[in-house]
Protein backbone atom coordinates (compact mmCIF):
# COMPACT_ATOMS: atom_id res chain seq x y z
CA UNK A 1 0.00 0.00 0.00
CA UNK A 2 1.23 3.75 -1.15
CA UNK A 3 2.59 5.45 1.92
CA UNK A 4 0.82 8.84 2.95
CA UNK A 5 3.77 12.10 2.21
CA UNK A 6 3.62 15.44 3.89
CA UNK A 7 1.52 17.91 2.09
CA UNK A 8 3.00 21.37 1.95
CA UNK A 9 0.89 24.51 0.47
CA UNK A 10 2.26 26.29 -2.96
CA UNK A 11 0.87 29.22 -2.33
CA UNK A 12 1.09 30.48 -5.97
CA UNK A 13 1.09 26.72 -7.82
CA UNK A 14 -1.71 27.30 -10.40
CA UNK A 15 -2.45 25.87 -13.39
CA UNK A 16 -5.06 23.67 -16.10
CA UNK A 17 -6.02 21.06 -13.32
CA UNK A 18 -5.65 23.13 -10.52
CA UNK A 19 -3.59 24.02 -7.02
CA UNK A 20 -2.48 20.90 -4.96
CA UNK A 21 0.29 20.56 -2.87
CA UNK A 22 4.18 20.30 -2.77
CA UNK A 23 5.57 16.39 -2.48
CA UNK A 24 2.38 14.39 -3.40
CA UNK A 25 3.02 11.96 -5.99
CA UNK A 26 0.57 12.22 -8.57
CA UNK A 27 -1.01 8.74 -9.09
CA UNK A 28 -2.73 8.85 -11.78
CA UNK A 29 -2.61 11.38 -14.89
CA UNK A 30 -4.78 11.76 -18.35
CA UNK A 31 -4.19 14.03 -20.73
CA UNK A 32 -6.24 14.66 -24.02
CA UNK A 33 -8.46 11.79 -23.66
CA UNK A 34 -10.98 11.56 -26.33
CA UNK A 35 -13.64 9.89 -26.80
CA UNK A 36 -16.87 9.33 -29.68
CA UNK A 37 -19.53 7.49 -30.71
CA UNK A 38 -21.94 7.92 -33.62
CA UNK A 39 -23.56 11.44 -33.31
CA UNK A 40 -22.23 13.07 -30.69
CA UNK A 41 -18.05 13.41 -28.91
CA UNK A 42 -18.41 12.12 -25.43
CA UNK A 43 -14.94 13.20 -24.53
CA UNK A 44 -13.33 16.19 -25.55
CA UNK A 45 -9.48 16.26 -24.92
CA UNK A 46 -10.19 15.86 -21.40
CA UNK A 47 -7.06 16.04 -19.10
CA UNK A 48 -7.96 14.87 -15.42
CA UNK A 49 -5.27 14.22 -12.67
CA UNK A 50 -5.07 11.94 -9.27
CA UNK A 51 -2.67 12.41 -6.32
CA UNK A 52 -2.41 9.49 -3.96
CA UNK A 53 -3.99 10.27 -0.70
CA UNK A 54 -6.06 12.41 -2.10
CA UNK A 55 -10.45 12.05 -2.69
CA UNK A 56 -10.91 14.03 -5.95
CA UNK A 57 -14.65 14.43 -6.61
CA UNK A 58 -15.64 14.11 -10.63
CA UNK A 59 -18.49 16.58 -11.27
CA UNK A 60 -20.77 17.43 -13.85
CA UNK A 61 -24.55 17.23 -15.12
CA UNK A 62 -26.17 14.32 -17.14
CA UNK A 63 -23.89 13.98 -20.48
CA UNK A 64 -20.99 15.61 -19.21
CA UNK A 65 -18.62 12.85 -19.58
CA UNK A 66 -17.87 11.45 -16.47
CA UNK A 67 -19.27 8.03 -17.16
CA UNK A 68 -17.44 7.75 -20.47
CA UNK A 69 -14.01 8.75 -18.45
CA UNK A 70 -14.60 6.25 -16.08
CA UNK A 71 -15.41 3.26 -18.42
CA UNK A 72 -12.24 4.57 -20.60
CA UNK A 73 -9.90 4.08 -17.25
CA UNK A 74 -11.29 1.26 -16.19
CA UNK A 75 -11.14 -0.37 -19.48
CA UNK A 76 -14.87 -1.10 -20.23
CA UNK A 77 -14.59 1.51 -23.47
CA UNK A 78 -11.29 1.76 -25.57
CA UNK A 79 -10.44 5.66 -26.24
CA UNK A 80 -9.96 7.23 -29.48
CA UNK A 81 -7.28 9.50 -28.43
CA UNK A 82 -5.04 10.49 -25.73
CA UNK A 83 -2.93 9.30 -22.95
CA UNK A 84 -3.62 7.64 -19.26
CA UNK A 85 -0.53 6.91 -17.11
CA UNK A 86 -0.50 5.32 -13.83
CA UNK A 87 2.89 5.66 -11.42
CA UNK A 88 4.33 7.35 -14.46
CA UNK A 89 3.58 4.23 -16.67
CA UNK A 90 1.48 4.52 -19.51
CA UNK A 91 -1.66 1.99 -19.29
CA UNK A 92 -4.24 0.93 -21.77
CA UNK A 93 -6.66 -1.37 -20.10
CA UNK A 94 -9.02 -3.62 -21.95
CA UNK A 95 -11.34 -5.04 -20.00
CA UNK A 96 -12.00 -3.94 -16.39
CA UNK A 97 -10.25 -7.26 -15.35
CA UNK A 98 -7.23 -5.70 -16.53
CA UNK A 99 -7.87 -2.37 -14.94
CA UNK A 100 -7.96 -4.26 -11.16
CA UNK A 101 -4.59 -6.10 -12.34
CA UNK A 102 -3.24 -2.46 -12.78
CA UNK A 103 -4.95 -1.16 -9.47
CA UNK A 104 -7.26 0.37 -10.27
CA UNK A 105 -10.95 -0.54 -8.45
CA UNK A 106 -14.83 0.57 -9.08
CA UNK A 107 -17.71 0.45 -7.09
CA UNK A 108 -20.93 1.43 -7.77
CA UNK A 109 -24.46 2.73 -6.94
CA UNK A 110 -26.04 -0.72 -7.31
CA UNK A 111 -23.27 -3.05 -5.25
CA UNK A 112 -21.57 -5.26 -7.92
CA UNK A 113 -21.83 -8.72 -5.56
CA UNK A 114 -23.31 -11.94 -4.80
CA UNK A 115 -25.98 -11.24 -2.43
CA UNK A 116 -26.49 -14.90 -2.25
CA UNK A 117 -22.95 -15.86 -1.15
CA UNK A 118 -22.04 -15.22 2.39
CA UNK A 119 -19.47 -11.71 2.98
CA UNK A 120 -16.61 -14.00 3.19
CA UNK A 121 -17.20 -15.61 -0.02
CA UNK A 122 -17.61 -12.26 -1.64
CA UNK A 123 -14.61 -10.79 -0.20
CA UNK A 124 -12.12 -13.90 -1.25
CA UNK A 125 -14.46 -14.65 -4.60
CA UNK A 126 -11.65 -15.89 -7.28
CA UNK A 127 -9.10 -16.27 -5.23
CA UNK A 128 -10.15 -18.61 -2.26
CA UNK A 129 -7.42 -20.09 -0.04
CA UNK A 130 -7.48 -23.60 -0.94
CA UNK A 131 -6.09 -27.13 0.56
CA UNK A 132 -5.75 -29.76 -0.99
CA UNK A 133 -7.68 -28.20 -4.25
CA UNK A 134 -10.85 -27.63 -1.71
CA UNK A 135 -11.75 -23.80 -0.83
CA UNK A 136 -10.68 -23.72 2.99
CA UNK A 137 -13.72 -22.57 4.19
CA UNK A 138 -11.93 -21.69 8.00
CA UNK A 139 -9.26 -19.89 6.44
CA UNK A 140 -11.40 -18.49 4.34
CA UNK A 141 -13.66 -16.96 7.06
CA UNK A 142 -10.40 -15.42 9.19
CA UNK A 143 -9.28 -13.94 5.95
CA UNK A 144 -12.36 -12.08 5.76
CA UNK A 145 -12.83 -11.27 9.41
CA UNK A 146 -9.61 -9.57 9.58
CA UNK A 147 -10.37 -7.66 6.54
CA UNK A 148 -13.94 -6.56 7.61
CA UNK A 149 -12.28 -5.52 10.90
CA UNK A 150 -9.83 -3.41 9.22
CA UNK A 151 -12.92 -1.79 8.14
CA UNK A 152 -14.49 -1.27 11.72
CA UNK A 153 -17.26 -3.67 11.28
CA UNK A 154 -17.74 -6.38 13.36
CA UNK A 155 -20.07 -8.21 11.72
CA UNK A 156 -20.19 -12.26 11.03
CA UNK A 157 -18.54 -12.84 7.75
CA UNK A 158 -20.43 -15.97 7.18
CA UNK A 159 -23.64 -14.43 6.76
CA UNK A 160 -25.11 -13.74 3.24
CA UNK A 161 -24.24 -10.33 2.04
CA UNK A 162 -28.28 -9.98 1.77
CA UNK A 163 -28.95 -9.69 5.38
CA UNK A 164 -26.56 -6.58 5.59
CA UNK A 165 -27.58 -3.20 5.38
CA UNK A 166 -26.87 -1.37 1.80
CA UNK A 167 -24.49 0.42 4.05
CA UNK A 168 -22.63 -2.33 4.84
CA UNK A 169 -22.47 -4.03 1.21
CA UNK A 170 -21.03 -1.15 0.14
CA UNK A 171 -18.02 -1.10 2.83
CA UNK A 172 -17.62 -4.72 1.59
CA UNK A 173 -17.24 -3.64 -1.87
CA UNK A 174 -14.87 -1.09 -1.24
CA UNK A 175 -12.86 -3.56 0.38
CA UNK A 176 -12.90 -6.17 -2.31
CA UNK A 177 -12.03 -3.63 -4.73
CA UNK A 178 -9.28 -2.60 -2.50
CA UNK A 179 -7.68 -5.69 -2.23
CA UNK A 180 -8.07 -6.52 -5.53
CA UNK A 181 -6.30 -3.10 -6.72
CA UNK A 182 -5.09 -1.05 -3.92
CA UNK A 183 -3.77 2.07 -5.98
CA UNK A 184 -7.08 3.92 -7.24
CA UNK A 185 -10.52 3.29 -6.30
CA UNK A 186 -13.62 5.43 -8.18
CA UNK A 187 -16.79 5.22 -6.00
CA UNK A 188 -19.59 6.25 -7.93
CA UNK A 189 -22.55 7.65 -6.62
CA UNK A 190 -21.77 5.26 -3.49
CA UNK A 191 -24.31 7.57 -1.28
CA UNK A 192 -27.44 7.19 -3.16
CA UNK A 193 -29.33 5.34 -1.39
CA UNK A 194 -27.93 5.82 1.92
CA UNK A 195 -29.22 7.73 4.99
CA UNK A 196 -27.16 10.53 7.08
CA UNK A 197 -25.77 7.89 9.37
CA UNK A 198 -24.76 5.27 6.94
CA UNK A 199 -23.06 7.78 4.65
CA UNK A 200 -20.70 9.32 7.58
CA UNK A 201 -20.10 5.52 8.32
CA UNK A 202 -18.84 5.42 4.56
CA UNK A 203 -17.29 8.29 4.82
CA UNK A 204 -14.86 7.22 7.77
CA UNK A 205 -14.11 4.24 5.32
CA UNK A 206 -13.37 6.49 2.78
CA UNK A 207 -11.24 8.76 4.58
CA UNK A 208 -8.87 5.95 5.95
CA UNK A 209 -7.95 4.61 2.96
CA UNK A 210 -7.11 8.23 2.07
CA UNK A 211 -5.06 8.20 4.80
CA UNK A 212 -3.72 5.42 3.47
CA UNK A 213 -2.49 6.83 0.40
CA UNK A 214 -5.36 5.40 -2.06
CA UNK A 215 -6.40 8.07 -4.89
CA UNK A 216 -10.22 7.86 -4.74
CA UNK A 217 -12.38 9.23 -7.40
CA UNK A 218 -15.70 10.42 -5.78
CA UNK A 219 -18.95 11.32 -8.25
CA UNK A 220 -21.63 12.21 -6.69
CA UNK A 221 -24.25 15.19 -7.20
CA UNK A 222 -24.91 15.95 -3.55
CA UNK A 223 -22.77 18.97 -2.89
CA UNK A 224 -22.88 19.12 0.50
CA UNK A 225 -20.94 15.84 0.12
CA UNK A 226 -18.47 16.79 -1.61
CA UNK A 227 -17.45 19.97 0.43
CA UNK A 228 -17.03 17.65 3.31
CA UNK A 229 -15.19 14.65 1.79
CA UNK A 230 -13.10 15.79 -0.93
CA UNK A 231 -9.94 17.01 -1.46
CA UNK A 232 -10.30 18.97 -5.28
CA UNK A 233 -12.74 18.33 -7.37
CA UNK A 234 -12.89 18.45 -11.82
CA UNK A 235 -16.10 19.90 -12.91
CA UNK A 236 -16.54 18.36 -16.73
CA UNK A 237 -19.33 19.81 -19.12
CA UNK A 238 -20.05 18.74 -22.71
CA UNK A 239 -17.63 16.07 -22.79
CA UNK A 240 -15.22 18.95 -22.05
CA UNK A 241 -12.78 19.81 -18.72
CA UNK A 242 -14.14 23.11 -17.44
CA UNK A 243 -12.25 23.45 -14.35
CA UNK A 244 -10.22 21.96 -11.73
CA UNK A 245 -9.87 23.57 -7.79
CA UNK A 246 -9.25 22.62 -4.37
CA UNK A 247 -12.70 22.22 -2.98
CA UNK A 248 -11.96 24.65 -0.47
CA UNK A 249 -11.27 27.54 -3.07
CA UNK A 250 -14.47 27.61 -4.79
CA UNK A 251 -17.62 28.12 -3.01
CA UNK A 252 -21.27 26.63 -3.83
CA UNK A 253 -22.49 29.10 -6.29
CA UNK A 254 -19.22 29.12 -8.61
CA UNK A 255 -19.25 25.22 -8.67
CA UNK A 256 -22.69 25.12 -10.40
CA UNK A 257 -22.06 28.07 -12.75
CA UNK A 258 -19.14 25.58 -14.09
CA UNK A 259 -21.67 22.59 -13.92
CA UNK A 260 -24.36 24.42 -15.72
CA UNK A 261 -22.33 26.84 -17.87
CA UNK A 262 -23.68 30.25 -17.13
CA UNK A 263 -23.09 33.48 -15.47
CA UNK A 264 -25.38 34.59 -12.89
CA UNK A 265 -27.40 37.38 -14.41
CA UNK A 266 -31.32 38.47 -13.64
CA UNK A 267 -33.47 37.39 -16.67
CA UNK A 268 -36.41 39.13 -17.62
CA UNK A 269 -39.19 37.58 -16.96
CA UNK A 270 -42.44 37.15 -18.85
CA UNK A 271 -45.12 38.12 -16.42
CA UNK A 272 -45.29 35.47 -14.42
CA UNK A 273 -47.68 34.63 -12.09
CA UNK A 274 -47.58 36.26 -8.57
CA UNK A 275 -47.99 33.64 -6.23
CA UNK A 276 -51.36 35.23 -4.88
CA UNK A 277 -53.00 34.50 -8.31
CA UNK A 278 -52.07 31.18 -8.58
CA UNK A 279 -53.93 30.61 -5.59
CA UNK A 280 -56.99 32.41 -7.04
CA UNK A 281 -57.19 29.60 -10.17
CA UNK A 282 -59.56 26.87 -9.06
CA UNK A 283 -57.53 23.69 -7.38
CA UNK A 284 -56.79 20.55 -9.40
CA UNK A 285 -55.10 18.46 -7.05
CA UNK A 286 -53.45 18.17 -3.72
CA UNK A 287 -50.37 16.16 -2.87
CA UNK A 288 -49.73 15.71 1.17
CA UNK A 289 -46.45 14.74 2.68
CA UNK A 290 -45.56 12.58 -0.41
CA UNK A 291 -41.92 10.85 0.38
CA UNK A 292 -39.96 8.00 0.04
CA UNK A 293 -36.99 6.76 2.06
CA UNK A 294 -33.95 7.63 0.34
CA UNK A 295 -35.44 8.87 -2.22
CA UNK A 296 -36.77 12.18 -1.74
CA UNK A 297 -38.08 13.64 1.43
CA UNK A 298 -41.99 14.12 2.40
CA UNK A 299 -43.24 17.12 0.27
CA UNK A 300 -46.55 19.18 -0.06
CA UNK A 301 -47.42 19.97 -3.70
CA UNK A 302 -50.98 21.47 -4.92
CA UNK A 303 -51.57 21.91 -8.31
CA UNK A 304 -54.15 24.70 -10.00
CA UNK A 305 -55.77 24.35 -12.89
CA UNK A 306 -53.63 26.16 -16.14
CA UNK A 307 -50.31 26.15 -14.62
CA UNK A 308 -47.35 25.52 -15.19
CA UNK A 309 -44.95 24.24 -12.51
CA UNK A 310 -41.22 23.88 -13.32
CA UNK A 311 -39.46 21.76 -10.90
CA UNK A 312 -35.53 22.91 -10.73
CA UNK A 313 -31.95 21.30 -9.67
CA UNK A 314 -28.80 19.72 -9.82
CA UNK A 315 -29.42 16.18 -11.60
CA UNK A 316 -29.18 13.33 -8.68
CA UNK A 317 -31.18 16.48 -6.82
CA UNK A 318 -34.86 14.19 -6.32
CA UNK A 319 -36.46 15.72 -9.40
CA UNK A 320 -37.33 13.09 -11.60
CA UNK A 321 -37.72 10.61 -8.60
CA UNK A 322 -40.16 13.58 -7.11
CA UNK A 323 -42.31 13.00 -10.95
CA UNK A 324 -41.97 9.34 -10.31
CA UNK A 325 -43.59 9.31 -7.08
CA UNK A 326 -46.35 11.26 -8.47
CA UNK A 327 -46.69 9.10 -11.06
CA UNK A 328 -46.76 5.72 -9.14
CA UNK A 329 -43.30 4.41 -10.97
CA UNK A 330 -42.03 4.31 -7.40
CA UNK A 331 -44.31 3.67 -4.79
CA UNK A 332 -45.04 6.30 -2.34
CA UNK A 333 -44.43 5.31 1.31
CA UNK A 334 -46.14 8.59 2.88
CA UNK A 335 -48.85 10.94 2.09
CA UNK A 336 -51.51 11.57 0.01
CA UNK A 337 -53.39 12.40 -3.56
CA UNK A 338 -56.35 14.51 -3.47
CA UNK A 339 -58.76 16.12 -5.42
CA UNK A 340 -62.40 17.79 -4.62
CA UNK A 341 -63.97 14.41 -5.27
CA UNK A 342 -61.51 12.82 -2.28
CA UNK A 343 -58.46 10.59 -2.62
CA UNK A 344 -56.78 9.91 -5.98
CA UNK A 345 -54.63 6.67 -5.86
CA UNK A 346 -51.25 7.23 -7.79
CA UNK A 347 -49.44 3.72 -6.16
CA UNK A 348 -48.94 2.69 -9.56
CA UNK A 349 -49.00 3.88 -13.49
CA UNK A 350 -51.86 2.37 -14.08
CA UNK A 351 -53.89 4.46 -11.34
CA UNK A 352 -52.44 7.59 -12.05
CA UNK A 353 -53.11 7.32 -15.69
CA UNK A 354 -56.91 6.13 -14.69
CA UNK A 355 -56.40 9.61 -12.58
CA UNK A 356 -56.17 11.68 -15.89
CA UNK A 357 -52.12 11.91 -15.17
CA UNK A 358 -49.43 11.43 -18.04
CA UNK A 359 -45.91 10.77 -17.70
CA UNK A 360 -43.06 11.68 -20.62
CA UNK A 361 -39.95 10.44 -19.47
CA UNK A 362 -36.53 12.15 -19.37
CA UNK A 363 -35.03 9.35 -21.27
CA UNK A 364 -37.31 8.67 -24.39
CA UNK A 365 -35.22 6.15 -25.91
CA UNK A 366 -35.36 3.85 -23.01
CA UNK A 367 -38.43 4.78 -21.25
CA UNK A 368 -40.57 6.99 -23.83
CA UNK A 369 -40.49 5.15 -27.38
CA UNK A 370 -41.32 1.55 -28.74
CA UNK A 371 -39.04 2.02 -31.35
CA UNK A 372 -39.78 -0.67 -33.76
CA UNK A 373 -43.55 0.49 -33.31
CA UNK A 374 -44.94 2.87 -35.82
CA UNK A 375 -45.68 6.54 -34.87
CA UNK A 376 -49.50 5.27 -35.05
CA UNK A 377 -49.09 2.83 -32.44
CA UNK A 378 -46.72 4.72 -30.46
CA UNK A 379 -49.66 7.45 -30.05
CA UNK A 380 -52.54 5.47 -29.31
CA UNK A 381 -50.41 3.37 -26.26
CA UNK A 382 -51.51 5.84 -23.37
CA UNK A 383 -55.19 6.17 -24.69
CA UNK A 384 -55.11 1.82 -24.82
CA UNK A 385 -53.75 1.12 -21.62
CA UNK A 386 -56.34 3.48 -20.00
CA UNK A 387 -58.81 1.05 -21.77
CA UNK A 388 -57.40 -1.68 -21.44
CA UNK A 389 -56.32 -4.57 -23.66
CA UNK A 390 -59.30 -5.90 -23.56
CA UNK A 391 -61.40 -3.17 -25.52
CA UNK A 392 -58.99 -2.57 -28.64
CA UNK A 393 -59.02 0.81 -30.11
CA UNK A 394 -60.77 1.04 -33.13
CA UNK A 395 -58.09 0.86 -36.04
CA UNK A 396 -60.99 3.85 -38.04
CA UNK A 397 -60.10 5.63 -34.21
CA UNK A 398 -56.33 5.13 -34.21
CA UNK A 399 -55.90 6.46 -37.92
CA UNK A 400 -58.00 9.63 -36.80
CA UNK A 401 -55.68 10.35 -33.42
CA UNK A 402 -52.72 9.84 -35.56
CA UNK A 403 -53.53 11.71 -38.52
CA UNK A 404 -55.08 14.66 -36.53
CA UNK A 405 -51.79 14.66 -33.88
CA UNK A 406 -49.34 14.39 -36.72
CA UNK A 407 -50.69 17.40 -38.38
CA UNK A 408 -51.31 19.68 -35.03
CA UNK A 409 -47.57 18.75 -33.83
CA UNK A 410 -46.12 19.26 -36.96
CA UNK A 411 -44.45 15.51 -36.23
CA UNK A 412 -41.74 15.02 -39.43
CA UNK A 413 -42.80 11.77 -40.96
CA UNK A 414 -43.49 10.28 -44.33
CA UNK A 415 -47.08 8.73 -42.89
CA UNK A 416 -48.23 7.59 -39.77
CA UNK A 417 -47.07 3.77 -40.12
CA UNK A 418 -43.32 4.96 -40.15
CA UNK A 419 -41.60 3.20 -37.66
CA UNK A 420 -40.65 6.07 -34.76
CA UNK A 421 -37.14 5.03 -34.25
CA UNK A 422 -36.37 6.01 -37.48
CA UNK A 423 -37.76 9.49 -36.82
CA UNK A 424 -35.39 12.61 -35.64
CA UNK A 425 -34.44 13.16 -31.73
CA UNK A 426 -37.00 16.31 -32.11
CA UNK A 427 -39.89 14.09 -33.65
CA UNK A 428 -40.01 10.85 -31.29
CA UNK A 429 -40.42 13.59 -28.33
CA UNK A 430 -43.54 15.10 -30.14
CA UNK A 431 -45.08 11.80 -30.64
CA UNK A 432 -44.61 10.92 -26.94
CA UNK A 433 -46.45 14.43 -26.27
CA UNK A 434 -48.82 13.18 -28.78
CA UNK A 435 -49.28 9.92 -26.70
CA UNK A 436 -50.32 11.85 -24.12
CA UNK A 437 -52.33 14.61 -25.02
CA UNK A 438 -54.57 11.71 -27.44
CA UNK A 439 -55.56 10.61 -23.53
CA UNK A 440 -56.51 14.44 -22.82
CA UNK A 441 -55.15 14.13 -19.26
CA UNK A 442 -55.65 16.80 -16.39
CA UNK A 443 -52.32 16.91 -14.94
CA UNK A 444 -49.00 16.11 -17.74
CA UNK A 445 -45.45 15.32 -16.02
CA UNK A 446 -42.74 16.50 -18.32
CA UNK A 447 -39.23 15.15 -17.85
CA UNK A 448 -36.43 17.07 -19.73
CA UNK A 449 -39.29 17.54 -22.65
CA UNK A 450 -36.52 19.75 -24.91
CA UNK A 451 -33.53 17.17 -24.16
CA UNK A 452 -31.39 16.45 -27.24
CA UNK A 453 -33.65 18.22 -29.60
CA UNK A 454 -33.11 20.82 -32.39
CA UNK A 455 -33.73 24.09 -31.67
CA UNK A 456 -36.71 24.75 -33.72
CA UNK A 457 -38.54 21.57 -32.30
CA UNK A 458 -37.34 23.19 -28.59
CA UNK A 459 -39.44 26.29 -29.50
CA UNK A 460 -42.65 24.27 -30.62
CA UNK A 461 -42.60 21.96 -27.50
CA UNK A 462 -42.91 25.70 -25.59
CA UNK A 463 -45.64 26.85 -27.71
CA UNK A 464 -47.40 23.62 -26.92
CA UNK A 465 -46.79 23.89 -23.55
CA UNK A 466 -48.51 27.40 -23.74
CA UNK A 467 -51.19 26.18 -25.59
CA UNK A 468 -51.98 23.11 -22.98
CA UNK A 469 -52.46 25.59 -20.00
CA UNK A 470 -55.24 27.49 -22.24
CA UNK A 471 -57.45 24.61 -22.07
CA UNK A 472 -57.21 24.03 -18.19
CA UNK A 473 -54.48 21.44 -18.19
CA UNK A 474 -52.08 21.95 -15.67
CA UNK A 475 -48.19 20.83 -16.63
CA UNK A 476 -45.49 19.68 -14.53
CA UNK A 477 -41.72 20.63 -16.44
CA UNK A 478 -38.32 19.14 -15.21
CA UNK A 479 -35.58 20.75 -17.17
CA UNK A 480 -31.83 21.14 -16.43
CA UNK A 481 -32.09 24.45 -19.19
CA UNK A 482 -32.97 27.23 -16.10
CA UNK A 483 -33.64 29.68 -19.09
CA UNK A 484 -36.18 26.95 -20.56
CA UNK A 485 -37.94 27.07 -16.58
CA UNK A 486 -38.11 31.09 -16.51
CA UNK A 487 -39.74 31.31 -19.97
CA UNK A 488 -42.29 28.38 -19.44
CA UNK A 489 -43.28 27.80 -15.65
CA UNK A 490 -45.65 29.79 -13.36
CA UNK A 491 -43.66 29.05 -10.55
CA UNK A 492 -40.78 27.17 -9.54
CA UNK A 493 -39.63 24.40 -6.86
CA UNK A 494 -36.40 23.93 -6.45
CA UNK A 495 -35.09 20.44 -5.15
CA UNK A 496 -31.63 19.71 -3.66
CA UNK A 497 -30.46 16.88 -1.99
CA UNK A 498 -33.98 15.05 -2.59
CA UNK A 499 -35.81 17.42 -0.49
CA UNK A 500 -38.19 20.43 -2.27
CA UNK A 501 -36.70 23.42 -0.78
CA UNK A 502 -37.62 26.94 -2.04
CA UNK A 503 -40.78 27.72 -4.39
CA UNK A 504 -40.23 31.09 -6.39
CA UNK A 505 -43.36 32.92 -7.96
CA UNK A 506 -43.59 36.37 -9.78
CA UNK A 507 -40.60 38.56 -10.08
CA UNK A 508 -38.27 35.91 -8.13
CA UNK A 509 -38.60 33.34 -10.77
CA UNK A 510 -35.16 33.71 -12.74
CA UNK A 511 -31.90 32.30 -13.36
CA UNK A 512 -30.33 33.99 -10.72
CA UNK A 513 -33.02 33.40 -7.92
CA UNK A 514 -33.02 29.47 -9.47
CA UNK A 515 -29.29 28.98 -8.66
CA UNK A 516 -29.14 31.11 -5.06
CA UNK A 517 -31.71 28.57 -4.18
CA UNK A 518 -30.08 25.31 -5.47
CA UNK A 519 -26.72 26.58 -4.27
CA UNK A 520 -28.15 27.91 -0.26
CA UNK A 521 -27.04 25.74 2.97
CA UNK A 522 -29.16 24.23 5.39
CA UNK A 523 -32.76 25.39 3.93
CA UNK A 524 -35.31 22.95 5.72
CA UNK A 525 -37.66 20.99 3.44
CA UNK A 526 -40.61 23.19 2.09
CA UNK A 527 -43.91 22.32 3.21
CA UNK A 528 -47.22 23.80 2.78
CA UNK A 529 -48.20 25.50 6.15
CA UNK A 530 -44.88 24.61 7.85
CA UNK A 531 -42.48 27.47 5.50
Amino acid sequence: MLAPRFLTDIPNETGPLGRWQAGHDMLLTIRSLTKSFPGTKALDGVDFDLAAGEVHALLGENGAGKSTLIKCLTGAYRRDAGEMRLEGRAISPSSTSEAQELGIGTVYQEVNLLPNLTVAQNLTFGREPRRFGLVNGRLQKLQAQEMVQGYGLNIDVGRDLSTYSVAIQQIIAIARAVALSGKVLILDEPTASLDAAEVRMLFDVVRGLRDRGLGIVFVSHFLDQVFDLTDRLTVLRNGQHVVTERTTDVDRLQLIHHMLGRDLETVETPGHTEAGDVVQRPEMLRFSGIGRAGVVDPFDLTVHKGEVIGLAGLLGSGRTESAELLFGLRRAQTGEARDANGPVAIDTPQAAIAAGFGFAPEDRKTDGIVADLSVRENIILALQAKRGWARPLPRAEQDRLAADYIKRLDIRTPDAEKAIGDLSGGNQQKVVLARWLAMNPRFLILDEPTRGIDVGAHAEILKLIDRLTEDGMAVLVISSELDELVVAADRIIVVRDRRHVTELTGAAVTTDTIMQAIAAEDTPPLREGVL
